[in-house]
């Protein structure tokens, strides 16, 4: 299973920075990091780096992407990218699969990217899942694409992405009680999922993200 190749992209990070004169503490406070973290990922010595903050960095060090991470040949971009209404934008990966027990924003889990806004891109890590079904129809369709936070708790209410005994991720309205979780299909056509905090231990249930934002195509 091919990984991203961290250690390249550490040393892609260290070129470009340093190639536009960009210094460490500079560079840490365009995504909200100390300088050690940025010298940290350029030493390729973690594996939790973030996808839209490596698109923040490429953007601010005026370099691909996709060069960074070792997918394309071409270093340089000479134009910063931006949506139809002129609003600056940054690629997050969408995903095929999500489970558990893996990296699954390893790059051989995504079937593509979407265009999002580079503030929200900035609010942490995100990635995109294709809706499959119509359990949360009518809000959510077949082939809608949603904007997921990446995190592993929610507020009641949210939309949240739920991995149940390791299977492929299933997204539902979410409440929490003093004894469990509810994961609510708005399709009234589906019985909700409940599960105790310890039925969450033991199964497991393990929430991986929250929907911050629907794309959707007519």
């Amino acid at each position: 299973m091919k990984q991203i190749d961290y250690k390249l992209v550490g040393n892609r990070l260290k070129e470009a920075r340093e190639e536009k004169g960009i210094s460490l503490e500079d560079a840490g406070k365009k995504v909200g990091v100390n300088k050690s973290t940025i010298l940290r990922w350029e030493n390729g010595q973690t594996e939790k780096f973030k996808i839209p903050t490596l698109e923040i960095l490429a953007d601010y060090y005026g370099v691909n992407s996709s060069w960074i991470i070792g997918k394309d040949n071409h270093k340089y971009i000479y134009t910063n990218r931006t949506d139809v209404f002129g609003n600056p934008v940054v690629s997050i990966p969408i995903l095929g699969i999500v489970k558990a027990g893996y990296n699954y924003l390893a790059e051989e889990n995504w079937i593509g990217t979407i265009d999002i806004d580079k503030k929200l891109a900035e609010s942490g890590e995100l990635f995109a899942l294709k809706v499959h079904g119509d359990s949360m129809s009518p809000v959510l369709i077949e082939d809608d694409i949603v904007i997921i936070k990446k995190q592993e708790d929610f507020e009641n209410g949210d939309i949240v992405v739920a991995i149940i005994n390791g299977d492929e991720a299933t997204i539902k309205k979410g409440k929490k009680s003093e004894v469990g979780i509810l994961l609510q299909p708005l399709n009234s056509s589906y019985e909700p999922l409940i599960f105790t905090y310890d039925e969450m231990k033991t199964i497991p249930v393990t929430i991986v993200g929250v929907v911050k934002q629907l794309k959707r195509e007519f």
